[in-house]
């Protein structure tokens, strides 16, 4: 793959989301080390890089080829190229500017958040995306979901949609007891959904292992530098979280999290609608009696 190809392609970046799909699962896992230490990552040695994804350093070739380059030493010299044309970009150094001091803060958190979900969305693996949905379409799973400090916001709003529209989904608390429930309860069957972006919670990255210590199906949803539950994750869906204060944003987390329950309503079809119709009629009955 000629270094021109990439850059229509963007970066190295969305060249792996676009392939994640003909990866296998080692390869999967040195995508993933990759883009939790990007571009870094890129720049190391074969053996550091398949030390950190945790899997042998031929298989860090085989992704470097599998990804069409002639081999690692083709894939760095491309990453190289890229950065070396993001620092020269008039465009990334008007980014990094402090911004106009008659800017409103209004206005600079509107510019934030329109790029920071049109870069979740561009960079997003469309297999890993819909890999998501189809477990999440499957009435057969019991789906369990957990967040941290402030994504918990996020799993109740997804578990409370997905309550309308299918059965078998719980929202897992922070409190012990329910914890050690779900993990007593986990088998082959259930789907764990769990939201963890910086400052990554390690309450959540031990109840995980623990649910996949018991074969739970374990989907990640983080941002662009990735949890370290990422290594053991079957899927991972992942977010930009920029925002115009100190503090990350978790508005792209929550149009992407629209876009699954978008996502899973159409795949349900008429088996989500007959849902629906059965838990208002079950509201309107309640609401008589009471």
């Amino acid at each position: 793959m000629q270094v021109e190809e990439l850059h229509s392609e963007r970066n190295l970046k969305r060249t792996i989301a676009n392939s994640m799909d003909s990866l296998s699962k080692g390869e999967r896992k040195v995508a993933r080390a990759l883009l939790a230490s990007y571009p870094a990552a890129g720049l190391s040695t074969v053996a550091q890089l398949a030390g950190d994804a945790g899997v042998s350093p031929p298989t860090v070739l085989r992704f470097a080829t599998r990804l069409g380059y002639s081999g690692f030493p083709d894939l760095q010299k491309a990453l190289v190229h890229e950065i070396n044309e993001g620092m020269g970009s008039p465009l990334k150094q008007y980014d990094v500017k402090e911004p106009p001091t008659d800017e409103s803060v209004l206005d600079r958190a509107r510019d934030v958040f329109h790029s920071s979900i049109e870069s979740t969305f561009s960079e997003l693996s469309r297999w890993e995306f819909d890999r998501l949905v189809r477990f999440l379409s499957d009435e057969s799973r019991e789906v369990r979901i957990v967040g941290g400090r402030f994504s918990r916001l996020l799993a109740d709003y997804l578990a409370s949609h997905l309550q309308l529209i299918r059965p078998r989904i719980q929202l897992i608390p922070r409190d012990e007891l329910p914890r050690l429930a779900a993990v007593t309860d986990a088998g082959p069957s259930t789907l764990l959904i769990a939201y963890d972006y910086r400052r990554y919670d390690e309450v959540t990255a031990q109840f995980v292992a623990a649910m996949r210590a018991k074969g739970a199906t374990i989907a990640l949803m983080t941002d662009n530098w990735l949890s370290p539950v990422a290594k053991s994750a079957d899927i991972v869906v992942t977010c930009r979280v920029e925002a115009p204060s100190p503090f990350d944003s978790l508005v792209p987390a929550t149009a992407l999290t629209e876009a699954i329950i978008a996502a899973v309503t159409d795949s349900l079809g008429d088996r989500g609608r007959s849902r629906l119709e059965a838990v208002e009629a079950s509201a309107e009955a309640q609401e008589a009696v009471l």
